[in-house]
């Protein structure tokens, strides 16, 4: 998880402490090279514009050039802005047990969105709801026997009907939760690009006859900006709520965890970190930071 860029940075940091007093010339050095690390990462333009200006800033102010362990203050500093550019100040509303709550997964083809239904779906069965996925990717039969495996292996229904209308699909699927008493109607819906006007209206109609509760954007963090821009054109047209970033035990770069929620103003509510169903956590800013610089999940 991120190698190239926390060798890149450790390799900065290590210069840098090895100083006992870090002049201003040391430190724009020491900042022009974590801009090219990020930049290589694939982390959106601005975005690094943004942060090195504001470590600058910090990094000239009193608390570095006062210390004892300058290069050690500028680490933590680089820590609390990475954590900064990924922490969301909207609030999570739980979703509602007392009635059928729904949740619209929307991305890329190839993003993984199928398996992510499928480790949300048992997510919220541990945390006691009850779930019905629905397969309402149309497009890719493959898809549905993929949802159906996944279902089987969790003990969760799956609905699925023969049709090529996903609203249809959609307002069935509302009635059979219903009558099961399921509280949790998950649906997977096929990939999509953001241009293909056609597919995206047909998600728009998926969205207005299900009103959803939360509308979740899969996104691979092994592509980059690809998947940051692509978020932003889907959360223009939908509204999400949150992203999932998936692939994250991959050798990511890093440009999508650092860039998504700051280009489209959407918390990421999840990370994907492997392949079993289980491999689903909760997305912790700190804990991203510190993998970034090398510290683990502590600073």
């Amino acid at each position: 998880m991120f190698e190239s860029l926390t060798d890149k940075l450790n390799s900065v940091f290590s210069k840098l402490k090895s100083r006992g007093k870090l002049s201003e010339k040391d430190i724009k050095a020491g900042l022009r090279e974590i801009r090219l690390a990020l930049l290589e990462a694939d982390v959106n333009y601005k975005i690094v514009k943004d942060f090195i200006k504001s470590v600058e800033v910090k990094s000239l102010g009193e608390r570095v050039q006062k210390s004892l362990t300058p290069g050690q203050q500028i680490v933590k500093i680089v820590n609390e802005e990475l954590v900064q550019l990924m922490t969301s100040d909207v609030e999570e509303k739980p979703l509602p047990k007392n009635r059928t709550s729904k949740l619209l997964v929307v991305g890329l083809q190839g993003s993984g969105k199928t398996t992510a239904c499928g480790k949300l779906a048992l997510h919220y069965k541990k945390n006691g709801y009850e779930p019905l996925l629905v397969a309402a990717d149309v497009y890719r039969p493959a898809a549905i026997k993929q949802l159906q495996t996944l279902g089987k292996s969790i003990n969760i229904p799956v609905y699925t009907e023969d049709t090529t209308k996903v609203t249809k699909i959609a307002k069935g699927a509302l009635k059979y939760a219903a009558k099961e008493f399921l509280n949790l109607v998950i649906f997977d819906t096929a990939g999509r690009l953001h241009v293909d006007e056609k597919m995206m209206e047909e998600v728009e109609d998926l969205a207005k006859v299900i009103s959803p509760d939360q509308i979740l954007y899969v996104a691979d963090a092994m592509t980059g900006q690809d998947a940051v821009n692509s978020a932003k054109e889907f959360n223009e047209r939908l509204d999400l709520t949150g992203i999932i970033l998936t692939k994250l035990d991959g050798d990511t770069r890093g440009g999508a965890a650092l860039s998504v929620r700051a280009v489209t103003g959407k918390p990421i509510r999840f990370v994907s970190v492997g392949e079993k169903l289980s491999d689903l956590e909760a997305f912790h800013p700190d804990r991203i930071a510190s993998r970034i610089l090398g510290m683990g999940d502590m600073l």
